[in-house]
């Protein structure tokens, strides 16, 4: 379906032209002023200059042309010389009935549909999920679906950190522990355990011992360092521990990412770019793109319209040992290789950017990627408790993303509770709907670049711009619904009408909108835009809903017309939060 301000302005360019102006002055936009009126055009006062004219004699020229028009109820020049436009109710209720009927709510499939790469999630093996995974999980996992719902192919890939020195830390320390284990008896020919010889709680409690050991025995690091050697070298004992340490790991993981609602199409790894970095260097060097720096090898990334320093991009150490730019480069080597994409979009904390461009820069500079293939950063501010500073546990340690999970969950439930809406054996379950709704809009309702502040008390909150009031609302429109099927009605039939009255048309309105902010939100990687949407729509039902006896209407085509008018508020809505990664439970 064509979006409704492209209606809108389709009539405005034949008044521009049939009144002898240029069509391209007739952009209409949203009123600024919708105490006055709908849509605007201010193309008038941009024509002045070109037609030698006054802006509010070319706006009446204009407004003279659309008397006849099916799309606009009103049309008025004032001064200086803006075009002020009502929608005409008819056509609006139309505009609805087709939204109604399309399995895509107006929402166009794309015409040129793109292979896009989101690159989010980024957890270290071995280590528990906490707080800091969590806006790029949730904000990446809103681009995937915004994507598919217009008709992109989108591959989501966790790209898991298991190849640093973390691995050698692990695998030191167990042999602290358990060196009769047969990994680490080198003469050892058999078949290695099938079970692994630790659980995830013991695994998540030798990593950060091993570490803090590390920093006080210098001796304990130089093994560990070797151990990562020995690893990357082909240790077998070692690789059976680390695929144990994936293993283990990996199911943990996928464990606390779907209590999040969030699913990945690849668990790529960092060593699975390994394989593809020997070559990718020697290209390089071969090419003459990278060139020995005190002993190290690296590729300049710095442009002459730079404004700050961009330091070269690091491939290789002086020792010869490989970096985090090495691995990220050979990585996107391998993408193109197994996926082509049309893109490449990396959901990272927004500190990493400097560390983007360069690898971005290199990239392009040794034609790793084609000239026209995107390579975008999304970078995202911190999650602040309500103190200002990095969210922490009341201990003053970062929080698990379980934590946070379950208190959210908890407080939800009390609130349920006590609102005695739900029968006691639903209220968990719904509590988790709900506290799920309460974290993700919590997020997704700030500009991913910004930092914010994560206020549980605000965002478990049924009033205000939050996840459970627009659950509230959808809730609401289900149970009006229900009772209007109890009542011998069905809700499946009838025809949306022209409105009736001010707060109807502004639903009508506001739904109508809704394909452009859908199209919008994803070009701009912005998810908060369908947040503000789905606000602005709750709002605007909540008003509708107060001031119209639904029901209790006594016109059988009236009430019919209202109870489409709900499914497809309810349709939208719902549409909406599944874009951003919840759902809604029928009762709250």
């Amino acid at each position: 379906m064509k979006k409704i301000l492209e209606l809108i302005e389709k009539e405005l360019r034949q008044a521009f032209k049939a009144a002898d102006y240029d069509e391209t002055y007739a952009r209409v936009t949203i009123s600024n002023r919708p105490d006055l009126c709908e849509y605007q055009c201010n193309g008038a006062m941009a024509a002045a200059k070109q037609y030698k004219k006054a802006p509010i004699k070319i706006a009446g020229d204009v407004v003279e042309q659309l008397g006849e028009s099916r799309v606009l109820k009103q049309a008025e020049a004032v001064p200086p010389g803006f075009i002020n436009l009502k929608v005409s109710g008819e056509f609006l209720s139309e505009y609805l009935n087709e939204m109604l009927r399309d399995d895509h709510l107006s929402v166009e499939q794309t015409e040129n549909p793109k292979t896009v790469m989101i690159d989010y999630g980024g957890p270290n093996v071995a280590k528990p999920l906490h707080v800091g995974h969590l806006r790029s999980a949730i904000i990446g996992e809103s681009l995937k679906r915004m994507g598919r719902f217009l008709g992109h192919k989108m591959i989501g890939d966790v790209h898991l950190g298991d190849w640093g020195l973390q691995m050698g830390l692990i695998i030191t320390e167990l042999k602290k522990r358990k060196p009769e284990l047969v990994y680490f008896q080198p003469d050892y020919t058999g078949e290695y355990p099938a079970e692994p010889p630790f659980t995830i709680s013991e695994l998540e409690e030798i990593y950060p011992a091993a570490s803090a050991y590390s920093k006080e025995h210098p001796e304990y690091k130089e093994e560990a360092m070797e151990a990562t050697h020995q690893l990357q070298n082909g240790n077998l004992g070692y690789k059976a521990l680390w695929n144990h340490i994936l293993n283990v790991s990996v199911s943990d993981l996928k464990k606390n990412y779907e209590k999040l609602n969030v699913t990945f199409d690849l668990w790529k790894k960092e060593s699975d770019a390994q394989p593809y970095i020997p070559e990718m260097v020697a290209y390089m060097k071969e090419k003459g793109y990278a060139h020995l720096d005190q002993g190290a090898l690296v590729v300049d990334v710095k442009e002459a319209s730079d404004t700050k320093e961009i330091p070269p991009c690091m491939i290789l150490k002086s020792d010869g040992a490989s970096l985090y730019n090495t691995t990220d480069l050979a990585t996107i080597v391998e993408r193109m290789k197994l996926f082509c994409p049309d893109e490449i979009i990396y959901v990272v904390d927004k500190r990493q950017e400097l560390y983007f461009t360069q690898v971005f820069r290199c990239a392009r500079k040794t034609k790793l990627v084609k000239e026209e293939t995107g390579l975008s950063f999304l970078g995202f501010g911190t999650m602040n408790g309500r103190d200002g500073k990095p969210f922490k546990t009341r201990e003053g340690g970062v929080m698990r993303l379980e934590t946070l999970i379950r208190e959210i969950n908890e407080e939800m439930y009390k609130k349920i509770v006590d609102n005695r809406s739900v029968k006691e054996e639903d209220a968990r379950g719904t509590a988790q709907i709900v506290g799920l709704s309460a974290i993700k809009y919590g997020d997704l309702s700030n500009q991913a670049s910004k930092d914010y502040i994560f206020d549980v008390e605000r965002f478990t909150s049924f009033e205000g711009n939050t996840g459970p009031y627009i659950l509230y609302t959808i809730v609401r429109i289900k149970s009006i619904l229900g009772r209007y099927q109890e009542e011998g009605g069905d809700w499946k039939q009838g025809c949306i009408k022209a409105p009736a009255n001010d707060c109807e048309k502004d639903l009508m309105l506001t739904i109508s909108r809704f394909n452009s902010v859908v199209e919008n939100a994803y070009e701009e990687k912005a998810p908060h835009k369908i947040c503000s949407f789905i606000y602005d729509l709750a709002n605007a039902f909540n008003r509708f809903y107060h001031e119209t006896k639904i029901l209790g209407e006594e016109d059988t085509g009236k009430k019919a017309s209202w109870i489409r008018l709900l499914v497809l508020t309810r349709d939208v809505l719902e549409t909406g939060i599944e874009l951003l990664g919840f759902s809604a439970p029928e009762r709250m």
